[in-house]
């Protein structure tokens, strides 16, 4: 499905970073230097003006797995119903085992590609349960970590890919929005070059304003010891307290990279930076980007090579911050705008043509969520419920619209049902009655439907006596 509003629609192939070859890169070996990697053991204090919103310092018994309030595993060749080989043609089966991913006792995470006898690959991939890392308006994010990369160089590295990285929430639960929704690349390496790359992915695929599936990337050598022989620190800065927003990448401090908003139009950048992101960690075997510098792996690979990760720090400095409005601080019988939720999974945000302009939010399919905090109802009874919505779904394609109280987890109080509107962008409001509601609660609009396709925008909605 393609939105006919312009954006693109969630059903695209989802394909990281294949960057272009450089011609002053090849494929010859790179002297290896063997070192014992050695860790901080905890994660540097925040500078003065920074606050420290999500820290791990990998701190634990050796052979443990990693804190599952942090993180959560990636397991398998994809997502559930998404692309296979996570959508970039590598070839490895990502596992929880502790053989792929487990902490040495030493405060470091070891994220190890293992080869079976049957040749088979395994690695792993790790993400955080948060997805709400962005900057504050008219602040910065700082989104950071410690790594050695793999130590291993020449035909020995051949399909190796690790990564430090961050997808747009809309993504979770999703698996078919990239790159619309964006992708934030902080550190990625292949073959045991001496080169960290940084990119961003957003727009349409292939081509489009980011250059897809290119994206808008740069990159540099490791300053002083190897990407491989040594520890460094990997950083993104997301610049929101500049007339032009931006996102900088450095190594060890050495700015090399910086993507601005005025590179792409405003739909493609508010597409890919009006929501949150959550990061992930993972060792990748072969794919796209791979194929690019020579392909792999193959039977000179040597398995056993561990991306170490001594801290990832996530930190978060001026602006107006991202506390969620206070209690009773939404009016349930004026329009609620729906792109100022407090939470969501699986949407995105895109403009309107609707009579009033702004932000409507899309994508809505079954089991996505958005939440809205301290809706007041007041002391008279609410009884219906009003939503502005569009849908250019296809034939047999309908769902629910579905109204929850202080709890996703708790029975709906009213729905409607919603298919195609003749169009995207075709607006009509819809009217459902609700259990008499009075007081002030956390609103949750919910999606269900009995199929996997999109069903459903909306722009805002409201209460009403």
């Amino acid at each position: 499905m393609t939105e006919t509003s312009g954006t693109p629609g969630r059903h695209r192939p989802y394909r990281r970073a294949l960057v272009a070859v450089l011609s002053t890169l090849g494929l010859a070996a790179l002297a290896a230097t063997t070192v014992t990697p050695t860790a901080t053991a905890a994660a540097p204090p925040p500078p003065s003006g920074w606050t420290q919103v999500f820290v791990d310092d990998f701190n634990g018994a050796a052979g443990s797995g990693v804190n599952t309030a942090n993180w959560q595993y990636a397991t398998g060749t994809g997502y559930p119903g998404g692309p296979a080989n996570w959508g970039t043609g590598e070839v490895e089966t990502m596992t929880s085992s502790t053989s792929n991913v487990s902490l040495d006792g030493s405060g470091n995470l070891r994220i190890t590609p293992r080869r079976d006898a049957s040749g088979n690959w395994t690695s792993g991939r790790i993400e955080t349960n948060r997805t709400d890392f962005q900057p504050p308006a008219g602040g910065t994010l700082r989104v950071e970590a410690r790594i050695q990369m793999p130590n291993v160089t020449g035909a020995a590295a051949r399909g190796y890919w690790p990564a430090f990285w961050m997808l747009g929430a809309p993504y979770r639960g999703n698996y078919w929005n990239w790159p619309s929704v964006g992708e934030l690349d902080i550190m990625e390496n292949v073959q045991g070059l001496n080169t960290v790359w940084a990119t961003m992915h957003c727009g349409t695929s292939p081509g489009g304003p980011c250059n897809e599936t290119t994206g808008i990337g740069g990159s540099t050598a490791c300053p002083g010891a190897t990407c491989q022989s040594g520890f460094h620190t990997y950083r993104m800065e997301w610049d929101r307290s500049t007339d032009v927003e931006e996102i900088r990448f450095y190594v060890d401090s050495t700015h090399f990279h910086t993507v601005r908003e005025n590179q792409v139009d405003a739909t493609t950048w508010a597409n890919a930076t009006d929501h949150g992101f959550f990061i992930i960690l993972n060792v990748a075997m072969g794919g796209g980007f791979v194929d690019a510098f020579g392909g792999g792996p193959d039977a000179a690979t040597v398995p056993g090579h561990s991306m170490v990760v001594d801290y990832v720090q996530v930190l978060s400095a001026g602006g107006s911050g991202t506390t969620p409005p206070p209690t009773g601080n939404r009016d349930a019988y004026s329009a609620i705008q729906a792109e100022s939720y407090d939470g969501q999974s699986g949407t995105m945000t895109e403009a309107t043509s609707d009579t009033g302009g702004g932000q409507n939010i899309g994508a809505l399919a079954n089991g996505d969520w958005v939440l809205y905090r301290g809706v007041n109802f007041g002391s008279t009874p609410a009884r219906q419920f009003y939503a502005r919505v569009a849908s250019g779904a296809g034939s047999g394609v309908s769902g629910l619209v579905e109204v929850r109280l202080d709890s996703r987890g708790n029975a709906p109080i009213g729905s409607f049902a919603i298919g195609n509107t003749g169009g995207w962008q075709s607006w009509r409001t819809v009217p459902a009655n609700i259990s008499s509601v009075t007081g002030t609660h956390d609103v949750y609009l919910t999606f269900t439907s009995g199929q996997p396709a999109d069903f459903v925008n909306v722009n805002w909605f409201n209460f009403g006596r």
